[in-house]
């Protein structure tokens, strides 16, 4: 058995902590202040499920041309898979659960507010 401590990396956004990370599977918390959003994206292989813990967020989809936009409440999941295009934009500060496979580097960023346009 093995215990280790989760890693922090500061974002534009808020953080993210990596509290698990295997060659199948990964777990994070990313916390979003209110009123910042992550970039517009999608993962060419990734596979995630998020989960709002805590706070209000809006989360902007589209896949095969389709837009939609949803409000999560805290207790709300929701599949994101490879392909679908994504943006996570917080209402107030939130805490999303993220389970994902383990590439963390699949990331294509479409429109991004910080200026990290492009591949990760």
């Amino acid at each position: 058995m093995e215990s280790h401590r989760p890693t922090k990396t500061e974002k534009p956004w808020g953080y993210e902590l990596l509290w698990a990370h295997t060659d199948r599977y990964v777990g994070k918390i990313l916390h979003i202040h209110g009123g910042e959003c992550l970039s517009y994206q999608y993962h060419r292989v990734k596979d995630e499920t998020i989960h709002l813990f805590r706070g209000a967020m809006a989360l902007e989809l589209e896949s095969e041309g389709n837009k939609k936009r949803l409000e999560l409440k805290p207790g709300d999941c929701f599949r994101i898979t490879p392909g679908m295009k994504h943006r996570m934009i917080a209402i107030e500060d939130c805490d999303v659960l993220e389970a994902s496979t383990p590439e963390l580097e699949d990331v294509v960023r479409i429109e991004d507010r910080y200026g990290r346009v492009g591949n990760r």
